[in-house]
């Protein structure tokens, strides 16, 4: 018996590698999963992949910025599974600009999609998890919402402070319809947006991956596991909290 028999999941940012391995993990606990991105080419192969290996998955279209978009796909979870248990904010951008080189333009595009995503997607699944007794919410910050970072300065990092703030919210606000509502702050992730901010060298890979207690930054399997984690039963007393998953690094 799987942790997710009978749950239907929907997963922003669903082309990305984050949310593959969320959708991996959930198929294999016994979840139905929907996935959502502007990323249309990407998604429908991640889709192919999941559903060749005998998932129920479905990508649809979905700008997180757009509150149409979000009524439809939450719409196609209930018409087609008849309910909405998970949902996972996966989506945001990252402009890794200093103070002074951020411009409004960045500002407000960085809020749009990393803070408005999560409120419209919150919004509306809410509305259906109220329907069916409860659900549970992940949103996926940063550590560098956590405190100053040099290569995030000027909006990626405020944009996911806000984001912890929303989920306490959220999570006193639903508690009593039993809707929980939780973050996870990933730290490094091996991506290219990673190594280009710290400076790609074998150098600056190799003091950066020292700096790291564990001795390695993250892959996308470490933040799916404790995403699994949270929307499972095996969390159903944690709502309002917040998963560091860093390797260490908050603990220097």
């Amino acid at each position: 018996m799987g942790k997710l028999d009978g749950k239907v999941a929907l997963l922003s940012g669903g082309s990305g590698g984050i949310a593959f391995e969320e959708a991996r993990l959930f198929l294999q606990e016994g979840a139905k999963v929907i996935l959502g991105d502007v990323r249309d080419d990407l998604g429908r192969k991640v889709e192919a992949e999941l559903a060749e290996a005998g998932g129920d998955v479905s990508y649809v279209h979905l700008d997180v910025t757009h509150e149409a978009d979000w009524r439809s796909i939450v719409g196609l979870a209930e018409s087609k599974y008849g309910k909405l248990d998970i949902l996972v904010n996966n989506a945001g951008i990252t402009i890794p600009k200093p103070l002074e080189e951020t411009t409004v333009d960045d500002w407000d595009r960085t809020m749009e999609v990393n803070v408005k995503g999560i409120f419209l997607g919150t919004k509306y699944a809410v509305e259906a998890m109220k329907k069916v007794g409860g659900g549970a919410i992940v949103n996926i910050a940063s550590t560098s919402g956590l405190g100053g970072n040099s290569h995030f300065l000027g909006s990626y990092g405020p944009s996911k402070a806000a984001v912890q703030n929303y989920s306490k919210i959220i999570a006193l606000k639903y508690a009593t319809d039993k809707i929980r509502c939780n973050t996870i702050f990933p730290g490094p992730i091996d991506t290219p947006i990673l190594w280009a901010s710290i400076g790609d060298t074998p150098e600056s890979r190799r003091q950066f991956i020292d700096s790291v207690p564990l001795g390695r930054v993250g892959v996308p399997q470490d933040i799916a596991k404790g995403v699994l984690f949270l929307v499972s039963d095996d969390a159903d007393w944690i709502t309002g909290s917040d998963l560091v998953i860093d390797g260490g690094m908050r603990a220097n």
